[in-house]
């Protein structure tokens, strides 16, 4: 039956998004659906949006507004994984020798140029989110946004092994600390380092492959920094040691072999290129990775271990304050992008990020204010069945529906939920600073999802309970704040009013209906 399920949902998204012949790749993260698609056009955003598995959509802020991106469908954790295989099996099912075409769905509803009224319904409120997600995709074309959306992209794919590796972490800390079952805890504690012993790696293989180059190159060269045998190497009078670098070394050197390769495709003879071209881009990008970029990635690396460190336990109120109130508006200039490779050092250095659960706080942000706005609007029908439809996904980290089909199409609701992840943050960075220092195991999941992650010194329930009250801040705060601050009279006035008939006070269809004043 669960398969069955899955497989409609695919079945149902393929024709809105133009059809198996409009779609160039596939791919998924953790709660997103991502289509590379040929004529963005094709699509019909209002019908995926009604879809029920479907909690929202959200366009590349590299693509240009109607030519080729990443379009991506959000349909949360789980789900995701799920429907994927199927939607490739029905492209696969359904492509053609030679792409065709079909006419194209209806266009998205225009938001008048004046701007000068609000939006009063859910749809109202889409078509104006989807107006402001063009308007930062023009804003979001930048070298520096697109260069950091890739670097974004080698990570993404590595978040579920993060996750499984992290949970099964965490068991074996509570059976340890616990006594239970002590023949087991080797066993989980090699299945759960296992991958982070050779992230670098994978962080190679996906830098080859992200930036043109051949991926299984890449890796072979990231696999120098985790060799071993590198701790017998001594360069510049100073002995390396397995792993210095990371995965920011990782990333530098499969990024330089991606260039080496294709200097070596232009200039190496067809007849030798499978010969001299490999060995020259490993030998090349090998020697410089040994002598070169593990000191320099071991150094940032060490960098940002100590200031996050020294940034939580000096001034960890006001850094989470900060962080949790502005990583919204960072998500909506693309800058968010910067710091996962963040996450994933801190990770690889301490076992955890302790920068992820401030600015989850984020989102508590904006469910607080999500369950403000529907308090303020009892009349308002439609938007009051969007919010609930998304707001057990808000709970659990993913924010999109919120935040695009709510809060930021109504502006002074996006502000005041900032506010809320300000609180949270505030809070959260506060026993950071108190000495409760803890973190995520794995980056990724948010919200309550982000409960069986956390790890720490401080212990598991005290670290629970800390998380636990900066969401409850963030809840609090940002529904407060709406709810004092985030409407205008005028925008009370425009929202709440149902603009939907009741099916209970509806004239007879042979009856002329009276319009609502």
């Amino acid at each position: 039956m669960s398969t069955d399920k899955n497989r409609a949902t695919a079945a149902a998204i393929l024709p809105l998004v133009g059809g198996p012949d409009n779609i160039s790749s596939i791919a998924h993260c953790m709660t997103r659906l991502r289509l590379a698609l040929h004529d963005r056009s094709l699509v019909d955003d209002q019908a995926l949006r009604a879809l029920p598995a479907v909690l929202g959509v959200v366009e590349d802020p590299g693509a240009p507004p109607g030519g080729r991106g990443t379009y991506q469908i959000v349909l949360g954790p789980g789900t995701v994984a799920r429907v994927t295989p199927e939607f490739e099996a029905l492209v696969e099912q359904g492509r053609t020798p030679a792409a065709g075409s079909r006419t194209a769905g209806p266009a998205d509803t225009a938001v008048p140029a004046g701007g000068t009224r609000t939006p009063v319904t859910a749809v109202e409120l889409a078509d104006r989110g989807t107006a402001l997600k063009q308007a930062r995709q023009a804003r979001n074309r930048t070298p520096v946004k697109l260069f950091l959306r890739r670097i974004a992209n080698v990570f993404v794919p590595l978040i579920p092994a993060l996750i499984g590796c992290g949970i099964i972490a965490g068991l074996n800390g509570v059976l340890l600390n616990t006594g239970w079952l002590p023949a087991v805890v080797p066993a989980l504690a090699a299945i759960a380092s296992g991958f982070m012993s050779l992230i670098a790696v994978f962080v190679g293989y996906n830098t080859g492959k992200e930036f043109g180059g051949t991926p299984i190159l890449g890796g072979a060269v990231a696999a120098v920094i985790v060799f071993p045998g590198v701790a017998k190497i001594d360069a510049f009078g100073q002995h390396l040691s397995p792993g210095q670098g990371g995965v920011l070394g990782a990333l530098a050197a499969a990024y330089l072999a991606v260039h080496v390769e294709k200097l070596c495709r232009r200039w190496v003879p067809e007849s030798v290129d499978a010969l001299v071209t490999p060995t020259l881009t490993v030998l090349t990008s090998g020697l410089v990775t040994i002598f070169g970029l593990m000191f320099l990635a071991g150094a940032v690396a060490d960098a940002i271990g100590s200031f996050a460190t020294w940034l939580l336990a000096t001034g960890g109120a006001f850094a989470g304050l900060v962080l949790g109130g502005l990583f919204l508006p960072l998500v909506m200039l693309g800058l968010h992008q910067a710091l996962i490779p963040i996450h994933t050092t801190l990770i690889e250095q301490t076992g955890h990020t302790a920068l992820l659960p401030i600015l989850a706080m984020a989102g508590a942000g904006q469910v607080g204010a999500a369950l403000a706005v529907h308090c303020r609007v009892p009349h308002n029908r439609s938007l009051r069945t969007t919010i609930r439809s998304a707001l057990p996904a808000g709970f659990l980290g993913v924010g999109e529906p919120l935040i695009y089909g709510v809060s930021l199409p109504l502006g002074r609701p996006f502000v005041t939920a900032c506010v809320g992840g300000a609180a949270g943050g505030a809070f959260v960075g506060l026993c950071n600073q108190l000495g409760i220092a803890f973190g995520a195991t794995a980056i990724g999941p948010s919200g309550w999802a982000l409960f069986p992650l956390l790890d720490g010194p401080s212990g598991l329930g005290l670290n629970l309970a800390v998380y636990a009250g900066g969401l409850l801040a963030g809840y609090l705060v940002g529904f407060a704040a709406t709810w004092f601050f985030g409407f205008t009279p005028q925008m009370l006035a425009d929202l709440n009013t149902d603009h939907e008939p009741d099916p209970a006070t509806a004239p007879p269809a042979n009856e002329p209906a009276v319009a609502k004043i």
